[in-house]
């Protein structure tokens, strides 16, 4: 792969959910592995599937659907867990992120992407850096650090062996 050739360009890997291709900026993907067994834990958020073993870390593992509203991951063949690195209150958290397909690496100029829409006050949009537009296809681009409040990792954190929440 070519090198960037500039510090304008923005690299970021794109999934689908549902029929609709999300962004995540590379640098917080660590990897992307394909979807294994999720161990279940009691009493932790619906969007919350579990956890799996990576690499002798215990890793929290959560459906990016149900955490948007839409029906439950169902596991094909694409289907996968993006490993991320979010920032919490100055603490990097690992963390699984479930995808119905992972699409690839993309360069995205700023001037192709627009700032979020501001829809009302009912829905949460702070989570969306911005709009990508790609031929005719919108990218929603994903702040992940802001996905998730401190309250509901901190939530999955204390009822996980093994994850420790933030100090």
């Amino acid at each position: 792969m070519a090198e960037a050739g500039g510090s304008d360009n923005h690299q970021y890997l794109t999934f689908k959910l549902d029929e609709e291709i999300f962004a995540l900026g590379i640098d917080k993907v660590r990897e992307v592995l394909d979807y294994t067994s999720v161990t279940k834990v009691p009493q932790t958020p619906d969007f919350m599937r579990g956890v799996i073993n990576l690499r002798g870390s215990v890793v929290p593992v959560v459906d990016m659907r149900l955490k948007f509203g839409m029906a439950k991951t169902e596991k094909t063949v694409n289907t996968c867990i993006i490993i991320v690195e979010i920032n919490l209150e100055g603490e990097t958290t690992v963390l699984g992120a479930l995808a119905d397909s992972v699409q690839e690496v993309l360069d995205l100029e700023p001037q192709q992407i627009e700032p979020a829409p501001k829809i009302g006050t009912k829905l949460r949009t702070e989570f969306i850096r911005g709009m990508g537009k790609r031929d005719e296809q919108f990218i929603i681009i994903l702040d992940i650090d802001k996905v998730f409040s401190s309250e509901e990792l901190a939530s999955v954190q204390g009822t996980i062996p093994g994850v420790s929440a933030p100090a």
